[in-house]
């Protein structure tokens, strides 16, 4: 894969905003943690939509959509880059660590955290197909899920009904039905969601599997280590203002800057992000809406 130079650009400051990415919408889940944890951080988000989900794409291409935002984000003053998806993490974080000098911080799957939450050691695990497939998460397994039972389920098509805004469907609670039965066929009594995307439908998960059943992700969890990331670099805001937070997308769906807002929970400035890929039409398109 070839790589252009890294950009140039300024010393970070601590007034510099967190930029935050992930295949469509579903980092905005990491994205409400970090604002909880860093109120006055101002953030930067990049919705890959157009290319999402990144589950069923090949590494290779999955680092050239990582190249490109956070070449994108660095131009825009990001002190510091969150890949805020597992599948995303899994195939380009040691490349971007290796290209870029800036602090990176990925995601993986909570199996540490399940396995020690776990009270009958049957964990279950919902993903895509390139988080389960991927070396990292082989690697987790090793590592935490010898002592317990881990069943894996991949979840093709969830993240489509997440990323058009249906969290709450007929067709997205059946498919959640369809991915938790072969968990609680074997007894799980803890299930890792392992995508960002899936904590918008945590409500419709904890309904199928009940309330025995703990919920695992790692949002909060990524959160303090931007935290403890910014505080070892001297790059930590300094004040008691809410920062500003801006989002981008390259979605052509009419309804995309509304199911942003929806998901984020508030009102949300959503911008078009061109990468070189998308044409004027694409974004005329997309503005005039």
């Amino acid at each position: 894969m070839n790589l252009s130079k890294p950009i140039a650009s300024k010393k970070a400051t601590a007034s510099d905003p967190i930029g935050v990415f992930d295949s469509g919408v579903g980092g905005i889940s990491v994205l409400k943690h970090i604002q909880d944890l860093l109120p006055n951080e101002r953030l930067l988000y990049v919705a890959d939509s157009r290319y999402a989900p990144y589950g069923n794409k090949t590494p290779a291409e999955i680092q050239a959509r990582c190249f490109a935002i956070a070449d994108f984000l660095i131009a825009q003053g990001a002190k510091v880059l969150v890949v805020a998806c597992n599948t995303a993490t899994a195939a380009a974080i040691d490349a971007l660590r290796e290209h870029y000098a800036l602090p990176i911080i990925g995601m993986e799957p909570a199996v540490k955290s399940a396995a020690e939450a776990s009270k009958n050691g049957v964990v279950g695990i919902l993903a895509t197909v390139g988080t389960l497939q991927s070396a990292q998460f082989a690697a987790l397994l090793e590592s935490y899920g010898r002592n317990v039972e881990v069943v894996t389920q991949a979840c093709p098509g969830l993240v489509e009904c997440i990323e058009r805004g249906e969290v709450d469907s007929p067709a997205t609670r059946a498919l959640i039905e369809g991915f938790c039965a072969p968990l609680l066929a074997h007894g799980a009594d803890t299930v890792v969601l392992g995508c960002t995307h899936y904590p918008f439908v945590r409500d419709l998960i904890r309904e199928v599997v009940g309330n025995q059943v703990s919920l695992v992700d790692t949002g909060a969890a990524v959160a303090k280590q931007v935290k403890n990331r910014l505080i070892e670099t001297n790059l930590l805001a300094a004040g008691t203002g809410v920062g500003a937070v801006r989002f981008w997308t390259n979605s052509a769906a009419l309804n995309a800057p509304a199911v942003i807002a929806s998901l984020w929970g508030q009102s949300a400035k959503v911008d078009f992000f061109a990468d070189g890929v998308l044409n004027t039409t694409d974004q005329d398109f997309y503005a005039g809406v």
